[in-house]
């Protein structure tokens, strides 16, 4: 699965620092957790929350242009407090809006017109 804004991905905890976490994500990306990304509660000490090799969910918060994604496990686990019927009315929501945006891409090229559209 690509590492896109917005994403929810499951990591492994590689790497920690008095600022937060460097989280492996698939596909070889790696991006790190703020300390204040990482509880919902106030966090003085990160080792009181993650340690190495950690299987932990985290979402994308952002990646910047220079390819540093950064993440938030306190996102993640709101986003999975939301029930099954809001996540999947978002999900359609979102389908259609990518597939409005393929076909008027289409539209723009040109495609279509041999088929009388």
């Amino acid at each position: 699965m690509p590492v896109k804004v917005g994403r929810i991905l499951e990591g492994t905890v590689s790497g920690i620092t008095n600022f937060g976490a460097f989280i492996d994500l698939p596909g070889g990306e790696r991006g790190m957790v703020h300390i204040s990304e990482v509880a919902d509660a106030y966090v003085k000490d990160i080792n009181d929350y993650l340690k190495q090799n950690d299987r932990v969910k985290v979402k994308v918060l952002s990646i910047n242009g220079e390819g540093k994604i950064s993440l938030s496990i306190r996102k993640a686990e709101e986003e999975s407090q939301i029930p099954f019927e809001e996540r999947l009315a978002q999900f359609f929501k979102e389908s259609e809006e990518r597939l409005s945006d393929i076909k008027n891409r289409d539209n723009k090229r040109g495609k279509g017109a041999w088929r009388g559209n």
